[in-house]
């Protein structure tokens, strides 16, 4: 599948998928120290929701607009409020939504002057689009290559702490292969970091694959946790959205419990949405 973040901005694979993410960073930074995010496929930050791209695929009216004009239970919505007020601030003329964060600019907004980006992004049009975006940003560093080979490269951050974030676009084959390869030689380099790595959940085959081999890697400490929003199809279209965490902060798998009902409930067709929450690999 095609999954170009422009056609795909604010749907409820994007809800889901940030709102793990934010709730990362929410972690790193009860701690003074810094941290690092790696974005390694990071799009252009910033998306247009008027634009060509979403309104030939405006997904996002049953993502992010669901989200704010139904709100969650109060418990959920203390957990995403951070990833509430980011997307609000992106859209602060009037309460229409005009405009979506990807990560690296979410990841932005919820740092603090003492943390850093990496945002790596392979198409040179999106990475010269993200590098305006951040221009003049010392806490920001923009990077035109291979999110795969930043695994290698980029790895372990100067800051000893932090999370990397695997988002592909699903455009060639292969490519939960190539993420379960990234992991291996990435946590061999940094055992110690946080790996989130994101998936579609349409074909059930291939996600049974990527699992069967996250698990055969041996890596301890990996978390599964789905979102799936409708049944299974045929001919197959996306349901779900999918996120592993490595090494994932010790309060996420009850945070998780909070918000994964909550946005299977709001999110879902026909009240058929569901989630999947579970240890591949425990200590």
């Amino acid at each position: 599948m095609n999954y170009r973040h422009a056609f795909h901005a604010g749907n409820f694979a994007d809800v889901a998928k940030h709102l793990i993410v934010t709730r990362i960073v929410e972690y790193l930074k009860l701690k003074d120290a810094a941290f690092r995010v790696i974005d390694t496929h990071a799009g252009i930050g910033r998306y247009d929701l008027t634009g060509d791209e979403a309104k030939r695929s405006p997904e996002w009216q049953e993502g992010i607009q669901k989200l704010f004009n139904k709100g969650l239970p109060d418990a959920a919505k203390a957990l995403a409020q951070p990833y509430l007020d980011v997307v609000h601030g992106e859209n602060r003329k009037g309460n229409a939504l005009v405009a979506y964060p990807g990560s690296p600019l979410l990841v932005r907004r919820l740092m603090r002057p003492q943390d850093r980006l990496s945002a790596i992004e392979l198409h040179p049009k999106d990475a010269e689009t993200l590098g305006g975006l951040f221009a003049g940003d010392i806490q920001v560093r923009v990077i035109e290559l291979d999110g795969y080979l930043a695994l290698g490269a980029h790895v372990p951050p100067k800051e000893k702490r932090g999370l990397v974030l695997v988002d592909p676009p699903f455009e060639e084959a292969g490519e939960f292969e190539r993420m379960v390869e990234g992991l291996v030689k990435a946590h061999k380099r940094w055992p110690g970091g946080t790996y989130a790595l994101w998936y579609p959940v349409k074909e059930p085959r291939e996600v049974n694959a990527f699992i069967a081999d996250l698990k055969a890697t041996g890596i301890g400490k990996i978390l599964r946790a789905e979102l799936t929003i409708a049944a299974p199809a045929v001919p197959s279209r996306l349901y779900g959205t999918g996120m592993i965490i490595v090494n994932p902060p010790f309060v996420l798998e009850d945070e998780l419990k909070v918000l994964l009902p909550a946005l299977a409930k709001l999110l879902a067709d026909d009240g058929k949405g569901g989630y999947r929450l579970e240890w591949l690999r425990g200590e």
